[in-house]
Formats: structure tokens, C-alpha cells, sequence
């Protein structure tokens, strides 16, 4: 875990995986902590850079100073984070009031996503009235002695028959949690809502895919609450698990990391007979080789070679390399391989590609004898002879 000075407030997070796969940011529900992604990252990292981190006063985050919470307030620090970790546009994944930013993010920042999914959440959740009736007891009694009477509302009663310890477990976490932190965020669901809100910048930004997924055992925001969520999104497409609760990311951790999963895959369409849009390639050679050498790729680009760069982007960049068949990882090895098996140029930029990747030494030395076994001797040599002109083997790999 990792903290980030943001508004002069410290904030918890973890930022995993390697930096040349696309981000994919997580935000956990109200009284819980970005432990509830624990048995999700897993099954994203081969393929994703994951950012979690703890809203105020939850979790290992400072607790929040004496003004209101806004969605507002929680989006900018997730912007703030985002571009902490390098990434221009993300994916973003919320439950509940992690939901709730993932709306302000759609609603403001549209710009931003690369896709949102929105998990057990609406753009009203509940009422004023019960939030402030929840955020005054708060203040009066703890959220430790309310933990026992909200905590069975997060989790379909399955779930608590087949894992007893579950409720103990999130009672002690909900303790621990900041009391008027949680009492301001009760009262910003009670104040601030979306309806309205999201039509119209989804207009503007066609190329965000959103998804909505609820719970039928859901008591906190029942499958009608998503519904009513799916129709200010312009009718999202919305899916809701059969005996699941208010936390999926919990409750069934490997099928909603399936079906997030989809959701972050870049839709290749009928490769066959359209191709890959320019700007699906453009993302993806961004993330893998870094945005300045992209840039300086297209600022040296004349009338003559400007059409091949542009077909590169589309072809290597966009049906290569975006699709999930492979890893980023394993395209790197193959890349790296066949480059120094022939002896060309880009070898040097595939090198450090492999850095960004994550390729460890031992790994890339693999590639390498593999190279001159297959491929001959002098090219591994001179393929291994550059690596450690790039500082592989001193360390930093």
C-alpha cells in the first residue's frame, strides 16, 4: 500500500501491474475498503495496470476535514490518482458509492474513460431523509455499534451461510472507519443524485462503454434501482446476477472478474472485414510504448511515410496487439524474440518496451537463448550485448 498527499489529505492506494497495460481503476463501496478488490486483482492483473485506493476516512485514508463531501470532492481524487500513475484515459469500475464517482466521472470527465462500469448503484440511491437519519446516528452511536445492523444488508443470506466468519470480518473493518467521514458521505447520497445528469455528456463522449450490474438479493439498490440507473444512461446494457447481494466484487469474485473482464476488452468488430479504428490502435500504442515516443512518431511523420504510420497504428497496434488472445506480456516475448532472431532496428525500442511490460531478467534471458538456439548465436549475442546497454542485467530489470 501506497499514499498520496491530494488536497492535503493522505489517501491509501495500490497501484499494480505493469505500466504499459491500460489502467483500470476501482472503487469500493461505503463502509468497506479497497479490500473488497482483493479476490478480483488476481484475475485482471495479467492483462490490466489496477489502481485501488480507500474513500476518506475508510480503510488506511485520513479521515475527511469539517466542509461537505461532494461527488465532485471523491472524482478529483480519483483524477488525482489516475494521473499519479500515468494514464491519460482509464477504465474505471465502482460499487455502490464507488458508483456514485463513476457517474461524476461520466457526468464531468467523460474524457477521461476509456469504459465505466457501474456495480449495485443509481443515480438516486434511497432517500434525504433515511441518509440523514443514518449520518445523525453515526455521530451518535458509532459506526462500530451500527456495524452489526448494516453489514447484513451488503450480502445476499447465502453467502453468510457458506462463509460465517463474513459478517464479523466487515463489522470489524466497518468499525474501524471514520464516523463523521461516513456520516458526510451518507449525507452527500442524500443530497446529491444524477437524474439528468448522464444522457447528455454520454452523447458527447460515444465512445465510453458503459455497463450497469446489480444483485437480485441486493437490499441496498435493488435491481429496480438499476433499472431506473440503465435509463439515464441512455439505456446501458445491464445485467443482473441471480443470488447475488450488494458487493459481487465479494460475493462472487470470479464471475464478476468475468464479467468485468468483457466489459475491458477492446471490441476488435469484424476484424475481418473493417478492420481496427485508428483511435483503438492509437490508445494501445500509447499504453505500450509510452506516450512521448508515439508523439514524437507522428510529429516526424511527412507526407510520405504519415499513411504507414497511420496503417501500423490500425494493423500492429490495433488488431495485434489489442486483442486479449495474449497478454501484453507474452506479445512482448514473441516481439522481442523475432526482432533480435532477424536483427532489426526497433529491438532497441522493444527492450525497453519489455521494461515497461514487466519483463524480468530472467525472462528476458530466456528470449534471448532461445534466440540462439533458433535463430543463431551472433544475432543472441548482439540482442543480449544491447540489453545491457539498456541496463538489463545491473539491477534495474
Amino acid at each position: 500500500m501506497a499514499f498520496l498527499n491530494i488536497n492535503g489529505r493522505s489517501v491509501a492506494y495500490r497501484l499494480l501491474g505493469a505500466e504499459a497495460n491500460p489502467l483500470v481503476m476501482l472503487a469500493h463501496p461505503l463502509g468497506m475498503s479497497q479490500a473488497v478488490w482483493d479476490d478480483v486483482l488476481p484475475l485482471l492483473l495479467p492483462r490490466y495496470r489496477v489502481l485501488t485506493w480507500d474513500l476518506p476516512g475508510h480503510g488506511a485514508s485520513q479521515a475527511w476535514g469539517n466542509d461537505p463531501i461532494t461527488p465532485a470532492d471523491l472524482a478529483t481524487e480519483a483524477l488525482a490518482l489516475a494521473d499519479h500513475a500515468g494514464a491519460g484515459r482509464f477504465h474505471f469500475a465502482g460499487t455502490s458509492i464507488g458508483g456514485v464517482v463513476g457517474q461524476q466521472l461520466v457526468s464531468q470527465h467523460g474524457e477521461r474513460l476509456l469504459s465505466a462500469t457501474l456495480t449495485n448503484t443509481g443515480a438516486v440511491i434511497g432517500n434525504a431523509e433515511l441518509w440523514n437519519t443514518r449520518a445523525g446516528r453515526v455521530r451518535q452511536e458509532g459506526l462500530a455499534a451500527m456495524s452489526e445492523e448494516i453489514v447484513p444488508r451488503w450480502f445476499a443470506p447465502a453467502c453468510f451461510e457458506a462463509e460465517p466468519a463474513l459478517k464479523a470480518g466487515w463489522c470489524t473493518q466497518m468499525g474501524r472507519g471514520d464516523d463523521e467521514s461516513y456520516a458526510r458521505l451518507c449525507e452527500m447520497l442524500g443530497r446529491d443524485v444524477f437524474t439528468g445528469k448522464l444522457s447528455g455528456p454520454l452523447s458527447q463522449h460515444p465512445g465510453v462503454k458503459v455497463q450497469l450490474f446489480g444483485g437480485s438479493e441486493d437490499m441496498a439498490t435493488p435491481p429496480a434501482t438499476l433499472e431506473a440507473l440503465a435509463a439515464e444512461c441512455d439505456g446501458a446494457p445491464l445485467e443482473i446476477l441471480e443470488g447475488v447481494g450488494h458487493v459481487p466484487s465479494v460475493e462472487v469474485p470470479g464471475l464478476f472478474a468475468e464479467k468485468l473482464l468483457a466489459v475491458l476488452a477492446v471490441n476488435l468488430g469484424d476484424v475481418g472485414a473493417n478492420g481496427v479504428d485508428y483511435a483503438t490502435g492509437l490508445e494501445t500504442r500509447k499504453q505500450v510504448l509510452g506516450e512521448e515516443h508515439v508523439a514524437r512518431s507522428t510529429e516526424n511523420a511527412t507526407s510520405l511515410d504519415a499513411p504507414f504510420q497511420q496503417m501500423i497504428t490500425r494493423l500492429a497496434w490495433g488488431e495485434l496487439w489489442s486483442n486479449d488472445d495474449l497478454t501484453r506480456r507474452e506479445r512482448s516475448m514473441i516481439t522481442t524474440g523475432i526482432l533480435a532472431a532477424l536483427g532489426r532496428e526497433e529491438l532497441t525500442l522493444h527492450l525497453k518496451t519489455a521494461k515497461r511490460i514487466g519483463l524480468t531478467e530472467a525472462e528476458l534471458r530466456q528470449v534471448l537463448m532461445h534466440v540462439a538456439i533458433y535463430g543463431g548465436v551472433p544475432a543472441a549475442n548482439h540482442a543480449f550485448s544491447l540489453a545491457k546497454e539498456l541496463g538489463w542485467g545491473s539491477g534495474e530489470a
